[in-house]
């Protein structure tokens, strides 16, 4: 049961082939099966999450109406808040902070019918919970700050969660991990709930996104969490388009694997342009397209980190002193825009960019886990990214494939991404 994905789940609850609190059930023992030696939930509510399947079924029996997600659990990265669970963000000094109010996209997950587990590790290591291991091989490193999430995910205990992603962290765990992972355009879903706060007028590169086993999972949790929530000023009531009615036939496609910040490895670059040989095959017009100023990205994100941020969302608190002065800022804010113009005048001749998710595999723990030159640059154009497993390197660990599209295009993103996963294997279970 818990190797099945959430819309098969959903689907079974509705047709009571089985219950919720059979599936509750089962993806507990799962966790506490496999977490002692993942550390990846952090927080479990698993008393509440059998109270709200009792509830689930119960409806289902009087024959309500339920939403599409009636009865499936999930987690929660411990960067976004849920009401009555510890929300730290990995760090000492919240340790003991637990929020009265859920996120906005863990309301909207909640209201459709999810029923939560807990809540899930982040950053490779922090203060508070220690280290999150990979489930694939324990020694080596799950990636970036969504590592609890996609960890558990991986390794069954949950059929699919939320996290966060600035400059890859969705993306980069979902790589790690083999599983699937999706980067909304910026001002697709809210942030409101998101801790630390983000300021999206000061930060227009971090989004909260769903992660999964499955793509179809990704897809259909997208349309619960995209709206405005009238909280966070960002959001864009944007139409979301049907994923499977794109046709992979025509679509331009622009790939590449190296440039002057990216350095793969053979079997990374391999698993990218075998990718891309199979959307030729399907029709796919697919060329091999280094898209302008791409090695700006990493000193763009580089003079972001050295500006300040607020840490409250009412009042300035500072989180630093600022590396930058006014001049700088300003200039730091014009390279970020030219580098925007270029990136969406190269769109503007493609319909998707496939590139390798990271330059390396999962690496032991302690190791240089490489650079993240492929997931940046759509972080600061805000496009739409799906990282998909395609490929396994010779250690045994997961390859995965980046599928960017452009703005507000999630459905050929997650179409691509869908014929990749069928392709070429997608989520292989872990050895635990």
């Amino acid at each position: 049961m818990v190797r099945l994905s959430a819309s098969e789940l959903a689907r079974r609850i509705r047709r009571k082939q089985i219950s919720a609190r059979e599936v509750i059930e089962a993806h507990l023992l799962r966790i506490e099966q496999v977490n002692p030696g993942l550390n990846a939930v952090v927080a479990l509510s698993a008393e509440e999450a059998l109270a709200q399947a009792v509830k689930a079924d119960a409806t289902l029996a009087r024959g309500e109406a339920v939403g599409p997600l009636h009865g499936v659990p999930f987690t929660v990265k411990d960067w976004i808040d849920a009401a009555g669970l510890p929300c730290t963000g990995g760090e000492a000094r919240y340790k003991n902070r637990i929020p009265v109010r859920d996120a906005s996209v863990v309301s909207r997950m909640r209201q459709a019918g999810a029923i939560l587990l807990g809540k899930t590790n982040v950053m490779v290591e922090n203060e508070v919970y220690g280290r999150t291991h990979n489930p694939y091989n324990p020694a080596y490193s799950p990636c970036g700050s969504s590592s609890g999430e996609a960890a558990i995910i991986a390794a069954c205990g949950s059929p699919l969660g939320l996290g966060s992603d600035s400059g890859g962290s969705i993306r980069q765990p979902a790589h790690a991990c083999g599983i699937t992972g999706l980067k909304p355009t910026t001002g697709r879903l809210p942030l409101t709930g998101h801790f630390p706060f983000i300021s999206a007028m000061n930060d227009p590169r971090t989004t909260i996104g769903p992660m999964a086993r499955f793509v179809e999972d990704l897809a259909l949790v997208l349309p619960v969490l995209s709206g405005v929530d009238w909280q966070d000023a960002s959001v864009i009531p944007m139409p979301l388009a049907d994923w499977r009615q794109v046709k992979i036939d025509g679509l331009r496609v622009a790939f590449y694997t190296h440039h002057a910040e990216a350095e793969p490895t053979p079997e990374t670059a391999a698993a990218c342009r075998r990718a891309a040989r199979l959307l030729a095959e399907h029709g796919a017009q697919v060329e091999e397209n280094l898209p302008p100023r791409i090695e700006e990205a990493y000193e763009i994100t580089r003079q972001y980190w050295a500006r300040v941020e607020s840490e409250d969302d009412e009042e300035w608190v500072s989180s630093s002193r600022s590396q930058l002065d006014g001049d700088e800022v300003a200039r730091h804010l014009f390279i970020w825009d030219r580098f925007r113009r270029a990136m969406i005048g190269f769109m503007a001749r493609q319909d998707v960019i496939l590139t390798p998710a990271a330059e390396l595999p999962a690496q032991p723990h302690g190791q240089p886990e490489g650079r993240i030159p492929y997931t940046l640059p759509y972080s600061l154009t805000g496009y739409p990214a799906v990282v998909v497993r395609c490929a396994t390197s010779p250690e045994g660990m997961p390859i995965g494939v980046q599928v960017v599209a452009r703005p507000w295009r999630e459905d050929v993103a997650l179409a691509v991404a869908h014929l990749l996963e069928q392709t070429l294997g997608g989520w292989q279970p872990p050895p635990l």
